[in-house]
């Protein structure tokens, strides 16, 4: 009897459903048979309708509002694969939930960044697959390999098709001023940060821009818009130190509680958001950008035992 050969295969969570097809259809795949349901108390059931037993299997779920529930359907998962006798299995997290506690800001705090790693590894992980995360040092939470993505080449082709002149990435921050310098270099713009404190969390209070933004068109350039109230305040902040005009650019659009109206009724022109979260429908000031292509290609060349840091020169 030959052996069976060991194939790729897909699956998504409830989480994001069309990234998890955009991605599939990138490389020429199709999605995994996968039922995801309800027991009547609400508890998770998970069945896997195709053998799985000696495959790489990738999950595509990330962990976005209501993030408890992705959460622990993407553990539920995990562990039917594992059971199952896949080979490997990988979890695409476009997005890492609970990214913003990765140390004790105060006395008695949790570090919740690192209970999701042990979570997702004693479910049987493999590997994980994130974009843009919070906090670098998160990936040494984890004892599996963790490839944490950039967001910025997507968005560098789009404000270059956009044709902006005199142009000035800024930080929104000073934690923020690594992923600002490589997305200002890419597309050839000085940098300037936001130095700004937090009285409490979802507040933040603008002190002082660092950095020349007068008659320049400044790009925020952040990780994550929640409640959107930090991104409204520094781009009053910019305005008012004389830049024409401010465009935001955010890989993860949580957009927690009234953010969308917050930011429509704010001086910021446009906003360019990404698909690592879903979202069902967005204001006309947003645009959406697909990372699909970045994380097929990711995937294939973990596949092919090729680099993937490549991909961001």
């Amino acid at each position: 009897m030959p052996f069976t050969r060991n194939e790729l295969k897909i699956f998504s969570g409830s989480a994001n459903l069309p990234l998890a097809e955009k991605i599939s259809q990138y490389m020429g795949l199709e999605l995994g048979r996968i039922e995801l349901g309800r027991f009547a108390d609400g508890e998770i059931n998970i069945r896997i309708d195709e053998t799985v037993r000696g495959h790489d299997v990738y999950i595509i779920q990330p962990t976005s509002p209501p993030v408890n529930e992705h959460l622990m359907e993407l553990l539920i998962m995990i562990d039917a694969f594992k059971r199952a006798s896949a080979r490997m299995v990988a979890v695409v997290m476009p997005y890492y939930g609970y990214a913003r506690q990765d140390r004790k800001a105060r006395g008695r705090d949790p570090i919740s960044a690192k209970l999701v790693a042990n979570l997702l590894t004693v479910a049987g992980a493999d590997r994980v697959i994130t974009i843009d995360l919070h906090a670098e040092q998160i990936q040494g939470f984890f004892d599996i390999p963790v490839d944490n993505l950039w967001s910025f080449p997507v968005f560098a082709d789009r404000i270059k098709k956009l044709e902006y002149r005199d142009i000035v990435v800024v930080s929104p921050d000073v934690g923020g001023v690594k992923r600002a310098r490589k997305f200002a270099e890419k597309i050839g713009a000085p940098l300037a940060i936001l130095d700004k404190r937090r009285p409490k969390d979802n507040v933040a209070e603008v002190l002082h821009v660092i950095g020349e933004v007068e008659g320049m068109t400044a790009i925020l350039f952040d990780d994550i818009i929640d409640t959107g109230r930090s991104l409204v305040e520094g781009a009053k902040v910019l305005l008012e130190k004389g830049a024409k005009r401010v465009i935001a650019c955010a890989t993860h659009a949580v957009l927690s509680q009234d953010a969308k109206e917050r930011i429509m009724n704010s001086p910021i022109e446009k906003v360019l958001v990404t698909d690592t979260i879903y979202q069902e429908e967005l204001p006309e000031k947003f645009e959406v950008l697909s990372v699909a292509s970045l994380l097929g290609e990711t995937i294939m060349r973990i596949r092919k035992n090729l680099s993937v840091s490549v991909l961001f020169r």
